[in-house]
């Protein structure tokens, strides 16, 4: 049996994605904490320029603003990227506050 995690939500790659720039740092279980570079984030996830030392179902715990501390699930990696799901959906009006603040130029941001 797969310790990794047993995600409910199998494809949303469909869900509107944000240009960002944003770097936090990750706290893994095992590795403690690991730098991550955030280039598109959606309510379901985020996704990451480089690669971590994670396999596939493991968990890190971020720090987002607006939204404070949540879990995500690694769900794939591939040349230098990585792709991550959120634990819980952001709800709306706090993920509209989060991106004003992560991408504070309206020209940038998706028209919503």
């Amino acid at each position: 049996m797969s310790a990794g995690a047993q995600l409910t939500v199998t494809d949303l790659r469909l869900a509107a994605r944000h240009p960002v720039d944003h770097k936090v740092i990750g706290e893994h279980r095992r590795l403690g904490d690991v730098p991550m570079h955030i280039v598109n984030i959606s309510a379901h996830g985020f996704m990451i320029k480089g690669s971590v030392d994670l396999q596939r179902g493991e968990r890190v715990t971020i720090r987002l603003p607006e939204i404070g501390r949540i879990e995500a699930h690694l769900i794939w990696a591939t040349e230098g990227r990585c792709g991550f799901q959120f634990e819980r959906i952001i709800r709306l009006d706090d993920f509209v506050r989060m991106i004003d603040t992560l991408q504070p130029n309206p020209r940038l941001r998706r028209r919503r």
